[in-house]
């Protein structure tokens, strides 16, 4: 058996998944390994489309042919628990969930990847969900290939327009004022349009729309709930997604036209490569 296949079989994934996931990470590869390094490369998508695994993945496929590849989620950067309490006193109370474009230490994030593109080390962060608040960083590493996962990756700032309506209850009524709305965007439009720019390239996992995310992302929270011993509740996890709702939105909109590679996830996960225009 050899790599590839060893790597699938981890993932106790279904035969139909299996060989659509091995056909994708053969697809995937070959023009990867062909890039100019070093280089960040960009994994971006909703909940639950599986960023980190492929990029765990692809990391691990990459080191197999001798490059120095290590792979982080943007998640790594969330601010501290009482980071974002300031943040919620000082801006707007929605601030202190993790999450959106200004609950992450960007600039932390921007230098990292600029010294990855630099040849110098990195001490990788990492941020602990269970406990909600930043762990201990990996040690320092000089890489060839640094892969970034998150759920917003490349999503540009939106227009005033854009901005105007609601896209959910929680806009509605806890941000009437669009004050949180226009905070998280002014963020995006910053530093965090700044890290997209490094990333290149970006390939986006396309699910297929929002209900298939909520529902993704709560059978994700199941598993979490499995493993640690303790999860949101359904009423729960429903109210933490209403901030991801306006960016994932905008991201069927946006992406298109910006993201390198598209893969196509279809109601059971499986994905397609779509060819490039």
């Amino acid at each position: 058996m050899n790599l590839l296949s060893a790597i699938i079989s981890q993932l106790q994934l279904t035969p139909a998944a299996a060989t659509a996931y091995q056909q994708l990470l053969r697809q995937l590869l070959k023009p990867l390994l062909a890039l100019p390094r070093p280089v960040v490369i960009g994994i971006t998508g909703a909940q639950g489309t599986g960023k980190s695994t492929l990029a765990s993945v692809l990391t691990e496929l990459l080191m197999s042919q001798g490059i120095a590849a290590g792979s982080v989620s943007l998640d790594d950067y969330y601010l501290s628990k009482a980071q974002r309490r300031q943040l919620a006193e000082k801006v707007h109370p929605v601030l202190a969930q993790r999450g959106v474009p200004g609950t992450h230490n960007i600039a932390q994030a921007l230098a990292d990847a600029r010294a990855v593109l630099a040849g110098q080390p990195i001490a990788l962060p990492q941020f602990d969900k269970a406990l909600d608040e930043p762990a201990a960083a990996l040690p320092a590493q000089t890489l060839d290939i640094l892969i970034v996962e998150g759920w917003c990756l490349g999503v540009p700032a939106q227009t005033e327009a854009e901005l105007a309506t609601p896209v959910n209850e929680l806009e509605a009524t806890t941000d009437a004022d669009g004050r949180w709305r226009h905070y998280v965007n002014q963020q995006l439009a910053g530093l965090y349009a700044e890290y997209w720019r490094l990333m290149t390239p970006l390939i986006w996992l396309q699910a297929p729309d929002w209900d298939c995310v909520c529902r993704w992302r709560a059978q994700q929270e199941h598993k979490l709930s499995q493993s640690r011993g303790k999860g949101m509740t359904e009423a729960e996890l429903a109210r933490f997604m209403l901030p991801f709702q306006r960016l994932t939105l905008a991201s069927w909109q946006q992406l298109p036209a910006i993201a390198s590679y598209t893969v196509l996830l279809d109601q059971q996960h499986l994905p397609t490569l779509l060819a490039a225009d």
